[in-house]
């Protein structure tokens, strides 16, 4: 990011909701909406020509959908990260935006305040999500995929090759910690947080820290109950 300020795009097929997102995001003075997209399609040629910090995504539009818009964009990288705007109804594509890489979810009627904090985590690289049934919603297929699952040889492999300080991160990152909370728990700085997280990222072969979070949880290196957090807090998946 430029400064201190963030770019960002929108992105809905819903004319009204676009302007309603740009109006409470531009009133805002550390977040400028560069442009904004009606669809998949054009929000990935949108991102390579304006190559905003933070794409604000749909993720049921016409032609190409979110999911495969934030696949496209974070593989193209036209964007540092992408935080996906849904509704109660989208529990199935949920998970598969986490593996596309975005970084955190929010619904379509959250006020300001809210989508400005998601806004400003994802610039951070952490994430947020909603507190709202979302939450639940991933909690609940998170539980139904890990509480008697034992992990595959390829998982076990994966979570082998992490060091001692490697799985400590990300457990906190399953905890739902951010990056400045665990570097205060383990007395190091920002930066070599996120030096570790970028070595987890790497090995788990996964594209972000929401991803880790489902990872550690779908393959039992640790176990449901992680949203227990405060409303709006900064979570880890």
């Amino acid at each position: 990011m430029t400064g201190s300020m963030i770019s960002v795009l929108i992105v809905d097929d819903q004319p009204v909701v676009r302007a309603g997102l740009r109006l409470m995001l531009d009133a805002e003075p550390d977040i400028s909406v560069v442009g904004d997209a009606g669809d998949g399609l054009a929000a990935v040629s949108a991102a390579a020509v304006l190559r905003p910090d933070i794409v604000v995504m749909d993720i049921r539009m016409p032609g190409i959908d979110g999911v495969e818009a934030t696949r496209r964009i974070l593989a193209e990288k036209t964007a540092s990260a992408v935080l996906m705007v849904t509704t109660f109804d989208d529990e199935e594509y949920l998970l598969d935006s986490v593996r596309a890489g975005a970084c955190g979810f929010l619904l379509k009627d959250a006020g300001p305040d809210l989508l400005a904090a998601a806004v400003r985590s994802a610039g951070r690289g952490d994430a947020l999500i909603d507190p709202g049934m979302t939450r639940a919603l991933i909690e609940r297929r998170l539980r139904d995929s890990a509480t008697d699952a034992s992990p595959s040889s390829a998982a076990s492999a994966k979570l082998a090759s992490l060091s001692a300080r490697e799985r400590e991160v990300l457990s906190e990152i399953a905890r739902g910690l951010s990056n400045s909370e665990i570097a205060e728990r383990f007395f190091v700085s920002d930066a070599t947080v996120k030096t570790h997280i970028g070595n987890v990222l790497s090995k788990l072969g996964v594209p972000s820290r929401v991803a880790a979070a489902v990872f550690a949880y779908e393959s039992g290196f640790v176990r449901p109950g992680w949203l227990n957090r405060s409303a709006g807090s900064d979570i880890g998946v």
